[in-house]
């Protein structure tokens, strides 16, 4: 398969049969993090692998989270919290920040988001699925989740990646054409 065929492929998964994880699958989505382009090579992120007993402290975490943020919509947070009981693995990935350089924390960030979208990429030749969360049950702007996996001060979370077997196929999205998003100078 071609590199743009596999990046057509690539999907956003968000339903997941109970089905764990192997580690050495696990292992090698951390491995292929780790080639991403990276400013002066720093190797700014870090991954936090979450299953078993964690997990349910993050379900937790979660709970309490959507249920101080949507105390009004039950059905969302139940909703919500099926995803993430339903999926056997998240890994939270952060970056590092560099004290009074703005810049290079910035680049570490986009080196942080290549890491991600190469485990995204490794996730569909490893028949997984992957989503990259920010917002909501991923839980990257609450204070739990930082004291949760013990991050430092010197650390910001880019995303919780949720990853498992797919439960069924999805559809493949469609995109608007780089033509219509790009200007000759």
């Amino acid at each position: 398969m071609s590199i743009l065929e596999v990046l057509k492929a690539r999907k956003a998964i968000r339903k997941y049969n109970p089905r764990e994880v192997e580690e050495e699958k696990i292992l090698k989505l951390l491995e292929s993090a780790t080639w991403a382009p990276n400013d002066r090579l720093r190797e700014p992120w870090h991954f936090y692998v979450i299953r078993g007993e964690a997990k349910q402290q993050y379900e937790k975490i979660a709970s309490d989270f959507l249920t101080e943020r949507f105390p009004t919509k039950p059905s969302l947070v139940q909703e919500s919290m099926s995803v993430i009981q339903s999926t056997p693995l998240l890994v939270v990935v952060t970056s590092d920040i560099i004290p009074d350089d703005v810049d290079s924390s910035e680049d570490n960030e986009y080196a942080v988001a290549c890491a991600i979208h190469s485990m995204w990429l490794m996730a569909s030749e490893l028949e997984l699925g992957l989503v990259w969360r920010t917002r909501g049950v991923g839980l990257i702007r609450d204070e739990r989740l930082h004291k949760f996996i013990g991050s430092p001060e010197n650390k910001k979370i880019i995303g919780t990646l949720f990853v498992g077997y797919p439960e069924s196929e999805t559809p493949r999205t469609t995109r608007t054409s780089f033509s219509n998003k790009t200007t000759w100078l």
